[in-house]
């Protein structure tokens, strides 16, 4: 019998928390970018922005055809806005009517993002956020840096879990 949806939701996201896990703990950049990579890949998915080897190693950490989120042109994610509210809410951060001016509004975010002013805040998807700090960490070249955005991606891949497993609204 072929999964559920949810099912499948909670598999990715588990792949995203082990992604982000590895990120943290990476004893080398490489294996920072590496976990970066893989993490921004299974939000995205095939069709929305930044996929790819963006580490330039010649492989795509989390290479996945559907993303967490929808794609550019509005191609369905694995998160359904039918699930519960918190999905909705914290995972898709509300509607998709326009899938370019969300994922715009996330490249603006991260072209913005300094250390003074974090950007990030603003993305009502904490997906989408973790897809910012792991752009942060494969532009980045200092270890310490990509320690520091990878704790701050736990935290949204942790709400991302609990949207899905312990929705209370």
């Amino acid at each position: 019998m072929a999964p559920t949806a949810a099912e499948t939701l909670a598999t990715r996201l588990a792949f995203l928390d082990q992604a982000v896990t590895r990120w943290q703990e990476a004893p080398t950049l490489r294996v920072a970018h590496e976990a970066a990579e893989e993490a921004r890949n299974l939000v995205v998915g095939a069709t929305g922005p930044f996929y790819g080897d963006a580490n330039g190693d010649g492989k795509i950490s989390g290479a996945n055809s559907v993303g967490v989120l929808p794609g550019l042109k509005g191609e369905a994610g694995l998160a359904d806005p039918d699930e519960n509210s918190c999905v909705v809410a914290d995972v898709l951060g509300g509607r998709w009517s326009d899938p370019a001016m969300r994922w715009s509004r996330l490249q603006g975010a991260i072209a913005s993002w300094t250390p003074a002013k974090n950007t990030f805040p603003s993305l009502p998807s904490h997906p989408q956020r973790v897809v910012g700090w792991a752009s942060l960490t494969l532009q980045s070249n200092r270890l310490a840096d990509a320690h520091e955005y990878a704790s701050h991606a736990r935290l949204h891949a942790d709400i991302s879990l609990r949207a899905l497993h312990n929705c209370r609204r």
